[in-house]
């Protein structure tokens, strides 16, 4: 079985400044894997080590996640190998653009069984890129996944839906959008780190694959802080434990929510 993660290697959020006109500015960002696709890495492991299968990363983005750094933090991640599209013309593009890229780097892979994602990206959110990228392949997708397993030549996926758990079971290639909690992601050690320089990346390029050109129909046309409501602002101190429950419960009464 072959299997692939597609992660993303995304600005840190805890690094990014917010003007008062709710732009953002990711020129002192760092870059790490975005902080939901180690699920998808622990899973693909976890799958392999379990059918004998074989797992290869994949990431697109513009020239800068070609980086000894971005390699070794994926490669120490449980992965036999690395596929890149390194290229300045993706920088900033959306995620239908990064999903089309993709399912052409899974075409240039060949013999994909599945891929594993995670749920969302830390720098975008949009949650969309897994989906189209099932889309694109003309795969069978499912998002919310909180389990998978092998059955023999099958899948056997959980995932959530409104009112409980959904049990699947996949014959054919599928894509996978992991939950923030489907695994416990292992945090790799020196050991992992120093033998994932030894471990073999391949950069395609861009303008081999097949990939449609981009379409500009969408552009931003404004940003904004979020709208943090009518908040009343009252403290509460702790310290008086009977005190302080009295209190929350006077203010909730008087907002009417009790």
């Amino acid at each position: 079985m072959k299997i692939v993660v597609a992660y993303k290697w995304a600005a840190n959020p805890q690094d990014a400044e917010v003007g008062p006109d709710g732009t953002v500015d990711w020129s002192r960002a760092k870059g790490a894997v975005s902080e939901y696709d180690p699920v998808a890495f622990e899973l693909a492991r976890t799958l392999a080590d379990t059918c004998g299968g074989e797992v290869v990363g994949v990431t697109v983005g513009a020239a800068s996640i070609d980086s000894p750094l971005a390699r070794k933090s994926a490669l120490s991640r449980g992965l036999d190998s690395l596929v890149m599209v390194a290229d300045d013309a993706l920088r900033g593009a959306d995620g239908t653009r990064i999903a089309a890229v993709l399912a052409g780097a899974v075409h240039a892979i060949g013999d994909v069984d599945v891929i594993l994602a995670g749920e969302s990206s830390v720098d975008v959110g949009d949650r969309q890129v897994a989906m189209t990228l099932a889309a694109q392949l003309g795969w069978a997708g499912l998002n919310a996944v909180r389990a998978v397993t092998v059955d023999g030549a099958s899948l056997v996926v959980e995932r959530e839906v409104t009112g409980g758990v959904e049990t699947v079971v996949a014959d054919g290639p599928v894509v996978l959008a992991a939950t923030a909690d489907a695994a416990l992601p292992r945090v790799p050690g020196m050991k992992e780190i120093l033998g994932a320089a030894k471990k073999p990346t391949q950069v395609l390029d861009l303008a081999a694959l097949d990939v449609p050109a981009p379409v500009d129909t969408i552009a931003p046309v404004s940003t904004a802080r979020p709208d943090t409501g009518n908040r009343q602002g009252v403290m509460l101190d702790a310290a008086d434990l009977p005190a302080a429950a009295a209190q929350l419960t006077a203010a909730l009464r008087q907002s009417g929510v009790l």
